[in-house]
């Protein structure tokens, strides 16, 4: 298991390195850059924009301006943000928590209620709960999530029930520690219900499906004529054997929550990193997009690996000291 964890930490590099060389190339291929735009400016002089270039290094060639910011960026070292004006690992330190905490909130509710709401709709197969559960997964599977975000965002706007855009109130340092604690969870309502519904209804269905083919297993009849509880059968036996399936998919969905949640972010004004990178690339400010892409790259590519770590720890017949 160390060579695995090891080896996959390896891995890493070139695959970091991959993404942010092409995204590098991707953003200098678009005309102009951010001093470009400053210049439009009549009060900021030609030789001020030039001792900007220098001073930032985007007067030297595209390769040696990546290979400087790379070798910074290895030590977690950014650069500033033109816009901004202030160090990137700053703005990414805020905004990156603010990401992680809605990624991970939408995936905490979106397995805890569909993992019981599968369960019961398998064993209760084709009663009329499991028909409107599977109707109402059906619609959430289809639904995409900004036209979700909208909606709800019209629905705050009608009602007022639900705060619109950002992760606190103006009087949030003033608040006490349960006022502080529920300013934040009050914040969160609206972009965790848009995000936790597609994967909710993913993982009911699939948690469905799951449960009715091992039910039919021969264990599943064995334990049954031992005269177990049936509540002991499905729980012990059956449910954990379901889960399998659901831990090779954290991974995959850790990405696609963190994809998914940039949009979100835009939509209802969220602080995160995706509309901190829609920031960016609307006023063209390299070094914060990169930065950005870079942390976004490495928080992806470590989701899959502990999916693959928490595998083994659900079904320990797994091992991986001879995976290639």
């Amino acid at each position: 298991m160390r060579t695995f964890i090891i080896r996959r930490l390896l891995n890493m590099l070139p695959l970091v390195m991959g993404i942010t060389f092409i995204s590098f190339g991707i953003i200098q291929l678009a005309p102009g850059d951010y001093f470009s735009q400053l210049a439009l400016d009549p009060q900021t002089s030609p030789e001020t924009i030039e001792h900007l270039r220098r001073t930032y290094g985007l007067d030297q060639p595209v390769a040696m301006q990546y290979m400087k910011w790379l070798w910074a960026a290895l030590r977690f070292d950014f650069g500033y943000s033109f816009s901004w004006r202030m160090p990137v690992i700053d703005l990414i330190r805020e905004r990156a928590l603010n990401t992680m905490l809605l990624s991970v909130s939408s995936s905490a509710v979106a397995w805890l209620v569909a993992i019981p709401i599968g369960i019961y709709a398998a064993v209760r197969q084709y009663s009329l709960g499991d028909k409107v559960l599977s109707v109402l997964a059906f619609v959430g599977m289809s639904m995409p999530s900004f036209f979700a975000a909208f909606l709800l965002l019209y629905l705050a706007a009608v009602t007022g029930w639900f705060p619109i855009g950002g992760s606190t109130s103006a009087g949030y340092d003033a608040l006490p520690l349960l006022g502080k604690l529920w300013d934040r969870v009050h914040h969160l309502i609206l972009p965790v219900a848009v995000l936790s519904t597609g994967g909710m209804a993913g993982l009911m269905r699939l948690m469905r499906g799951n449960l009715l083919e091992i039910l039919k297993g021969e264990y599943i009849t064995t334990a049954r004529s031992k005269g177990l509880r049936e509540v002991t059968v499905i729980l012990k036996h059956a449910v954990r054997n379901a889960l399998n399936p659901f831990i090779t998919l954290f991974g995959y969905q850790l990405a696609h929550i963190l994809s998914g949640a940039a949009l979100v972010e835009i939509i209802l004004s969220w602080p995160g990193l995706g509309s901190l990178m829609l920031d960016a690339v609307m006023s063209k400010d390299l070094y914060l997009v990169m930065g950005s892409l870079y942390i976004g790259a490495i928080l992806l590519i470590l989701g899959n690996l502990v999916a693959d770590l928490l595998l083994v720890v659900v079904d320990p017949r797994i091992r991986y000291e001879g995976a290639p």
